[in-house]
């Protein structure tokens, strides 16, 4: 556990050396750690602040970080940016998107699954903002095909540079019934 003056010490030493070599590069903070956001919100207003979450795929002591929910309310009572969850708790529940949406919050993903392009598609299909992957080139030339637009993070639907992000599709019934079928699969595969 972390003592509020060692984390904002911490904190302090991690801005300054964004702030020194960032430039005009696109940052953005994430943490586990429910306080850490928090502060690092009170520390500066420049970058957006995302909650990392397991999604509800495991518990921990700390409340706050033991579902999708609960990433959900950290974010609005903190005014951080939006959450990162691992892939398999917004696949195990599609409605996590629609919360992260109406709450005006980025949503983004990590995870094995991430490495997997149908698994991409289908967040792509669902409104998930965006996607922290291991196979960067790999992965990126095969939803080179999915028509997205810019990726961006912020609120209102806009990207940190102003671009516009994209919309959730609606489904059709053969991508209904596909997506129906892998997703367990791939969540088993994974898991």
């Amino acid at each position: 556990m972390y003592h509020r003056k060692d984390l904002q010490c911490a904190l302090k030493a991690v801005l300054q050396v964004v702030f020194e070599h960032a430039r005009n590069r696109p940052v953005f903070f994430s943490s586990f750690h429910p306080d850490a956001a928090q502060m690092m919100r009170e520390l500066q207003s420049l970058y957006p602040v995302l909650f990392l979450t397991e999604g509800g795929t495991s518990k921990h002591h700390d409340p706050r970080r033991n579902s999708f929910d609960d990433a959900v309310r950290v974010c609005l009572e903190y005014d951080l940016h939006g959450i990162v969850s691992e892939a398999r708790g917004v696949l195990k529940n599609p409605s996590a998107v629609a919360r992260a949406q109406e709450s005006n919050l980025a949503l983004l993903t990590y995870g094995q699954l991430n490495n997997v392009w149908e698994a991409v598609y289908i967040q792509y299909l669902m409104g998930v903002h965006g996607v922290i992957v291991d196979r960067v080139e790999e992965i990126s030339d095969a939803v080179a095909g999915f028509g997205l637009g810019k990726p961006g993070l912020g609120r209102g639907g806009a990207g940190v540079d102003g671009a516009k992000t994209h919309q959730a599709q609606a489904f059709s019934q053969q991508q209904l019934g596909f997506l129906l079928r892998l997703i367990p699969e791939l969540i088993e595969q994974r898991h």
